[in-house]
């Protein structure tokens, strides 16, 4: 006879909750992804998940990040007249960083069913943004030259005022105005689609905290996966 573990009462609801909350949220995303090709939600990041990453922050070296590239494979160069961020790139296996990867093959897979996009697979780094930094209006990926799909933007930090800078800035073709400004406030998600969504971050004027991060799709060549970045 095989044991049942049961869990409490007040357990089940807690799990349960959580499970409605994700369900609601990546109906939401899938929703607002599909009608204008956009989502803005602020505070919307599961708190574990953003205490995670705060915690997966807090552990990576200084010297980990490093300045930010244009282009990608053997076309990234420095351009400092574009962007003077620095990054550190995540993997699963990422002290506290699995939650991230977790609840990003979670919508992944929603994603997939629910808009039958294909996604492929994910790739994530933080991005550190210094006093003066900025990054020009830009996209994620060129039409037909890229396998990048949905970019997720999230933001790591607490008590952001508005005088402080460091907005992110959307110019959506469906929008009713010619821009949209995200302030980069704690657990504030962004996701939009990487080729349609030209954006900037304008400058800021304390250190500012993000994680972006891109979902793909499988542009193999001769049976040779394309690799991320």
């Amino acid at each position: 006879m095989i044991a049942q573990i049961e869990l409490p009462v007040n357990e089940l609801a807690r799990t349960d909750k959580a499970a409605c909350e994700q369900a609601a949220l990546f109906e939401l995303i899938a929703d607002s992804i599909e009608r204008q090709g956009y989502v803005i939600l602020p505070d919307s990041l599961p708190e574990s998940v953003a205490e995670a990453l705060l915690e997966c922050l807090s552990r990576v070296q200084s010297t980990a990040f490093q300045p930010a590239t244009i282009g990608r494979g053997t076309d990234q160069m420095h351009n400092q007249f574009v962007r003077r961020d620095n990054i550190c790139w995540l993997e699963e296996s990422t002290p506290y960083a699995a939650s991230w990867f977790d609840w990003a093959g979670a919508l992944q897979s929603y994603l997939n069913r629910r808009l039958f996009l294909g996604l492929f697979s994910f790739e994530s780094h933080f991005s550190r943004y210094q006093p003066g930094d900025f990054y020009r209006r830009h996209v994620d990926a060129f039409k037909g030259e890229s396998n990048r799909v949905l970019s997720v933007v999230t933001y790591l930090n607490r008590g952001w005022e508005p005088d402080q800078g460091g907005e992110l800035v959307l110019y959506p073709e469906s929008a009713s105005t010619d821009s949209i400004t995200v302030q980069p406030g704690f657990r504030t998600l962004v996701m939009f689609l990487s080729e349609e969504m030209p954006h900037e971050v304008l400058p800021t004027t304390r250190e500012r905290f993000a994680v972006a991060g891109w979902f793909r799709i499988n542009n193999s060549v001769q049976g040779n996966l394309d690799p991320p970045r």
